[in-house]
Parts: structure tokens; sequence; C-alpha cells
């Protein structure tokens, strides 16, 4: 795990420190291309989802817990405890590369380029909602691996990562970042439940007996 996440982190340095060279850049030119994007109809839609993110990583576990609880269905209590996990281990990897990077808000850096349609208080690099995104879509889409769960769950998140960028709050490379580390966190998070509960030969955690899923 700690191997990961090194590899993890060096990965977002790399993308930090190659956006960082020039505001002429690559990164920059994408952001301003976006930020400046003069439909209001766009705007709106990424104000909207923007503020959908925490709501939906949040009420996610909890309603699959409370149904899974509601119905003693013990593969979905799981579930939840395992969206959760991954929610947990995406935020502490998310703010500790703020911590670590403390790269300014782009509308910060370049008040004359990019216009703050919203404000942050916490540093930009990675995106925290899109790596709440991103690992939400990815832990659903292992747990369910079906079109209807993929499809609309990643197209979420992607338009959660654009709308940080649209908004003027993140660059590019902020987003890209959020999305690995959201994506790596569940991927991560569930191989480690796998074996977790293979250990544990698959018990309930509804009356503790084996559980046969046939």
């Amino acid at each position: 795990m700690h191997k990961i996440t090194t590899i993890i982190l060096l990965c977002c340095a790399f993308l930090m420190t190659a956006t960082d060279i020039s505001a002429q850049n690559a990164d920059f030119k994408l952001l301003k291309s976006i930020n400046s994007n003069p439909s209001t109809a766009l705007r709106g839609y990424s104000r909207f989802v923007t503020n959908t993110t925490t709501g939906i990583t949040l009420a996610t576990p909890a309603v699959m817990g409370v149904v899974g609880l509601i119905k003693k269905d013990d593969e979905l209590l799981k579930n939840a405890i395992f969206v959760s996990a991954a929610l947990g281990v995406d935020g502490v990897l998310t703010y500790s590369a703020k911590k670590a990077f403390h790269r300014q808000r782009p509308y910060l850096s370049y008040p004359d380029d990019i216009i703050a349609y919203e404000t942050e208080k916490s540093l930009s690099f990675p995106s925290a909602h899109t790596s709440l995104a991103f690992s939400t879509a990815t832990a659903l889409s292992l747990s369910y691996p079906k079109w209807y769960v993929i499809a609309p769950g990643y197209f979420w998140a992607c338009s959660v990562g654009y709308s940080r960028m649209n908004l003027g709050v993140h660059y590019p490379s902020d987003v890209l970042a959020g999305a690995v580390l959201g994506a790596g966190s569940a991927y991560v998070t569930y191989k480690i439940n796998e074996w977790i509960w293979k250990k544990h030969e698959n018990k309930k955690l509804i009356g503790l007996q084996n559980f046969d899923p046939l």
C-alpha cells in the first residue's frame, strides 16, 4: 500500500512540475480555453454538477448501508463499507498531496486570464471534487460491473472534472491527478477488500455466519 501511494504521489509531482514551467504551456492554454467558454448554459451545468459532488459521494455508501441492513443484504452492506473505505483512502491521499505540493488556484496565480466563477479556500493540486467523483464511480463500477452503472457513473465523474476547469478553480493537471487518485484509491481498496473477505472465508456481517453466494 505504501509503495502504491508513493508511486501515485510521484506521478502527481511530475504532472505539477511539468505544468508549472510557464503560463503559456498546454495546461494553462487548455484551462483558459475551457474557462473562457461564453455559454451560460454550460456554466450553469458546471455549477450544478460541481455542487452534487459532496452529496452524492456521502449519500452513496450511506444509502447502500441502510438498504443493506433493512433488507439484510450482506453483499450490499459489504459493498457500502468498501465504497466508504475507498472514499476515506482517497480523502487522505488527496489532502496529503494538497499540503505537499501547495499549488495556488489558477485564478489567484493568473487573475488577468482566469475568471473565478467559484472561489475555494483550499489549495489547487489535486482536485478533491474530481478525486471524490472518480473514487465513487470506480468503486461502484467494480462492485457492479454493468454498463448502466459504469456509463452514468463515469459521465458524472468526467462532468465534475470539466466543471472544475470551466469554473476556473482547477488546472487540467489538477483534474487529471484527481481522477488518477480517485480511481487508484478505489481500485487498491477493492483489492484489499477482496483479500480481507477471502481471508475470513467470506463470513457474513449479518449473523456472522459463513457466506454462501449460492
